[in-house]
């Protein structure tokens, strides 16, 4: 292949130079009022409290790279929407290069260098490339508008669960209406693309060089024919480029110049959000840094820079919208809706020259763009939001921080506060003495020691419901024969435990939470031992992943975890196997926030049951309701619980023996919902523990009644 310089494409053919002063004109215009967006929105961001995510500069970048590259996040749990994303956006980013490739050469290498390369072969490789990259970008734009028109998804029909219809706020068809704008300019900027392209090949027709390779425009090839069918001739061709080409150009410098202004931001936020993004984000809270007065968020510049971001990041995908347990029952919080609350009180408070008086730039109450407080209330915190968000929105985060201003100001329910005066005074949240934490100790047929008085191996935090919830006592008794059968070297911290703290925490009482934590650090440190376990999730979370920030470096692992190794060492041996059929229900903080999905089911098949998975599983599990402190709050009269919603999930499967849970809070709420949901009788709930206690076979001096509880 060896085409001559002839073969390319001169940029402002056919045009007089008034015409292409007045493009640069319109060009520069645009570019100001980009870049005096993009002002006001650095101002805005700049407006938040500081943020301690620019370590790890290039790490960071790579990684956002590689996500925006694979399109990983999008893909998931919607393949469709994200291989459409994926069409527009490659094909979008290969049409900028495209540009400005042309740009470089025309107006900086030549004029400046005398170096010209945009002809002969590497011009028709280009050209081939660029309507393929069109062509792709309007394939995705149609399917994105099909989906939009005639899927109708629920989670893109922005109804607002906090709102009633008559509150001014409710509407949100200023969204609905921005996106198909976003959808018909990209699209008509790409036809008319190519239209702009078929016309300048008829209207060049004549000259050998342009008509012959014009395949390698092949969309743009199969225009002009169309246009030649139609009677189009070379003179009627140019006159019609003429107009196509300034009501092209004018729309894609209006496109640009209002990048900052609309959804379209999100092409920069959205990176950004992605590349500042907490690993840990929801698994490890920010501590309330000691210089700082108050507590949690009031002001919408009490938010930090990158939460700030965070809100110009949401796409309004609805994804969140979709997974949210509390969304899912009626209750009024989508993780949607308060970031577009938060985004839209930031908008119109943050861009302003100057800043409004504190007064109005309070984000808690009734007024329009508030968020209300039984909408923070109502979040589980069960991490489903920031675990489906494409561009990495970290809802719980922000929820929390506006929670800790509630629980300052005393705004809570009344019986969230005795529990938490009660988690202060007795350290657990069942209102009970700490004397009587060990009391399940005593009926059995051994002693467990006393990790603060001799050395042990592992040391285990048991938490509160496993220590005085008489259900999950049975649970808590059968681990502690299962270690002593394994022959595990383990002891207990007795009536020194206390509260771990995660969902203290997650409430938004931070200080109690600090309190918690380091008197349980400090207890810990006192003790001698090589790593702790724990039955329940909720204490594994907070010890794994915050309990370092304050100096408690452990290593801790789940009792699942642990009984898979007792069973791969030869420590516990299986007398028999079960035929249950069975379902598991991944607990949120052993499975969204840490992973551990693996380790339940291998011991579900160690045991001989067929596990039957219900729709939402491991990291789209969905949540018991428990989580964030609402086992402490009632669920309001008339409202599904999200444990009877699952109760559903899993009454659908034929068959159904047993509901496995390995927490002790889904035991409390799932066996409470097995009657609710009217599903008693049908299938039982259990504890992992309890199947395994079934199986393994014990000495006779630790005899362990096998019989299924359902209390």
């Amino acid at each position: 292949m060896n085409h001559s310089q002839d073969v390319t494409r001169i940029l402002f053919e056919g045009f007089q130079p008034q015409a292409i002063y007045l493009f640069y004109v319109l060009g520069f215009t645009s570019i100001a009022v980009f870049a005096y967006g993009v002002y006001v929105q650095i101002r805005k961001y700049r407006r938040g409290q500081p943020d301690a995510s620019w370590g790890h500069f290039w790490t960071r970048f790579v990684d956002m790279f590689k996500t925006m590259m694979t399109h990983r996040t999008l893909k998931r749990r919607d393949k469709s929407a994200g291989r459409a994303h994926a069409l527009i956006f490659f094909g979008f980013v290969l049409l900028f290069l495209g540009t400005a490739t042309i740009t470089l050469e025309y107006d900086f290498l030549e004029p400046i260098f005398g170096i010209r390369f945009w002809y002969g072969d590497f011009y028709l490789w280009f050209s081939l490339v660029l309507d393929l990259a069109g062509a792709a970008l309007v394939g995705g734009l149609l399917y994105m508008m099909y989906r939009r028109k005639w899927l109708k998804l629920p989670k893109l029909d922005y109804q607002r669960p906090d709102r009633q219809p008559e509150d001014p706020d409710y509407d949100r068809s200023a969204y609905r209406r921005e996106d198909w704008a976003f959808l018909w300019t990209l699209i008509i900027i790409g036809i008319t693309g190519f239209m702009l392209e078929a016309a300048r090949l008829v209207w060049l027709i004549d000259n050998a060089a342009i008509w012959e390779t014009r395949w390698w425009s092949p969309v743009g090839a199969l225009m002009a024919e169309a246009m030649l069918l139609l009677g189009f001739t070379a003179e009627s061709a140019g006159i019609f480029r003429t107009g196509m080409w300034w009501f092209h150009g004018v729309l894609a410098l209006t496109f640009i110049a209002l990048i900052p202004y609309t959804k379209v931001k999100h092409i920069f936020t959205a990176s950004a959000s992605l590349m500042f993004r907490d690993p840990l984000a929801g698994r490890r809270l920010p501590a309330v840094p000691e210089d700082q007065e108050t507590i949690g968020v009031k002001t919408i510049t009490d938010f930090t820079w990158k939460q700030l971001l965070h809100l110009d990041a949401c796409t309004k995908c609805g994804r969140c919208h979709e997974a949210c347990p509390a969304n899912a029952v009626g209750a009024p919080l989508s993780p949607r809706d308060v970031i577009l609350s938060l985004r839209e009180f930031a908008n119109n408070a943050l861009q302003k020259n100057e800043l409004p008086d504190e007064v109005e730039l309070d984000v808690h109450g009734k007024d329009v763009g508030q968020v209300f407080m039984e909408t923070l209330w109502s979040c589980r915190t069960c991490m489903a939001c920031v675990e489906i968000c494409p561009v990495a929105v970290e809802h719980v985060p922000i929820i929390v921080q506006m929670r800790r201003k509630l629980v300052d100001e005393g705004n809570m329910e009344p019986i969230l506060q005795k529990t938490l005066q009660s988690i202060h005074k007795n350290g657990n949240s069942m209102g009970e003495s700490k004397r009587k934490r060990p009391r399940w100790t005593k009926d059995l047929p051994f002693t467990i020691k006393d990790a603060r008085k001799e050395p042990v191996d592992v040391m285990w935090f048991v938490g509160d419901y496993a220590s005085f919830d008489p259900r999950n006592q049975v649970v808590t008794q059968s681990f502690a024969k299962l270690m002593h059968q394994a022959g595990v070297n383990f002891g207990l911290l007795y009536e020194a435990e206390m509260n771990a703290g995660n969902d203290v925490r997650r409430v938004g009482e931070e200080g109690l939470y600090e309190f918690l934590a380091t008197a349980n650090i400090s207890t810990l440190e006192q003790c001698e031992f090589n790593s702790i376990v724990t039955t329940d999730p909720h204490s594994f979370n907070t010890i794994r992943n915050e309990y370092p920030d304050f100096g408690g470096q452990f290593e801790i692992q789940h009792y699942t975890t642990l009984l898979k190794q007792l069973f791969e060492q030869g420590k516990l041996k299986l007398k028999q196997k079960l035929d249950y059929r069975v379902t598991f229900h991944d607990p949120c903080h052993l499975g969204r926030y840490n992973k551990g999905y693996d380790a339940p089911r291998e011991l579900i098949q160690l045991l001989g049951c067929e596990l039957v998975e219900m729709d939402r599983n491991r990291d789209n599990s969905f949540c018991c309701g428990a989580g964030g402190g609402r086992i402490w709050i009632p669920d309001p009269v008339g409202l599904e619980k999200p444990s009877e919603n699952r109760m559903r999930e899993a009454g659908e499967i034929e068959g159904l023996d047993v509901f496995i849970v390995s927490c002790p809070k889904d035991l409390t709420m799932f066996e409470d919902a097995l009657k609710t949901a009217g599903f008693e009788g049908k299938f039982v709930v259990k504890e992992l523990i309890e199947l395994v206690n079934e199986c393994v076979e014990f000495d006779e001096t630790v005899t362990i009644d096998a019989e299924i509880v359902s209390a």
